[in-house]
Formats: C-alpha cells, structure tokens, sequence
C-alpha cells in the first residue's frame, strides 16, 4: 500500500508540472498570434489576453507542484558540508535534487512570471523583445518534474535507511 501511495504521489507532481509546462507553451502559442512589429531587438506589440491567462496559470501550477514536492518528500536539512558528506548516497542523491528542485524552479518561475506580466494589459508599448520567456520557463516545468520526482523518491528512501 506504501508503494501504491508513493506512485500516486509521483504520478500527481508530475501531471500538475506536465500541466504547467503544457500551459507555458501554449501561453506562448497565444502570444506569438498578435499581431506586432519588430526592428532588430526593439518591438511594438498588443498584449494577449489569452497568453497571459495561460501565463499566470503555469505560473500557478509550477508553484503547486513545488511545495507539493517539498511537503510530501519532506524538507531536507542541509546543514554544515561534513555532514554531508558523511551522509549516506541516498541521502546525499535527495540534497541534490533538493537543491537542483529550487534552483529549476526559481528560474523557470521566474521566466514564466516576466513572459506572463509582457502580456499584461497595461503595457501596450514598445520595448526590448521578451521572446520565449513563456516556451523556456514551460520546459523549465517539464524538467522541475524529473527532478521533484527524483527528490521525492530519494528523499521517502533517505528516511526509511
């Protein structure tokens, strides 16, 4: 029944992160759709409803996934580097994909939130192009997957050594 359990769990992060990264690059289908003009790195566009929906809601499905992670594999204490290293490999395994977790989630949030906010209504003006902030922070979501699964099952092992 553990087991069972533990698929369950991995099987609900990595659909909440699969929906993310579908939403981010369909957010980023959207935004390419309206119409604008663009001159070396400088472009003039209408800001697209549609994108920054999906926008917001990857966004909001990345940081579900993530405290889902953190909250069902349990937080890991990484404390002094000695005691790291007398950790176990198990151990040492989920500190990694702890880390490498917030990282990818820090970034790939951080992409889908400035893709997202160049669709917002009120700024329909020129600027510096945000190209594939929306693509790249949705495959930032599919990646956040592997590694909160990784994190989870290393973490649920670590424990019960």
């Amino acid at each position: 029944m553990v087991k069972l359990g533990g698929v369950l769990v991995c099987l609900l992060i990595v659909a909440v992160d699969v929906g993310a990264g579908i939403l981010g690059i369909q957010a980023e289908i959207a935004q390419n759709k309206v119409m604008h003009l663009r001159v070396l790195v400088f472009e003039c566009k209408e800001p697209s409803k549609d994108a920054f929906k999906l926008g917001l809601a990857a966004a909001a499905l990345l940081g579900v996934a993530h405290v889902l992670a953190n909250l069902l594999g349990g937080c890991m204490c990484v404390c002094s580097q000695d005691q790291t290293q007398r950790d176990s490999p198990t151990r040492q395994l989920s500190t990694a994909c702890y880390i490498f977790s917030w990282v990818i989630v820090a970034v790939g949030l951080s992409m889908l939130v400035i893709g997202t906010m160049s669709n917002n209504k009120s700024r329909a003006s020129c600027g510096f192009s945000h190209h594939h902030f929306l693509s790249i922070g949705g495959i930032l979501c599919f990646v956040h997957g592997l590694f909160s699964v990784a994190y989870y099952v290393s973490a649920t092992a670590a424990i019960s050594e």
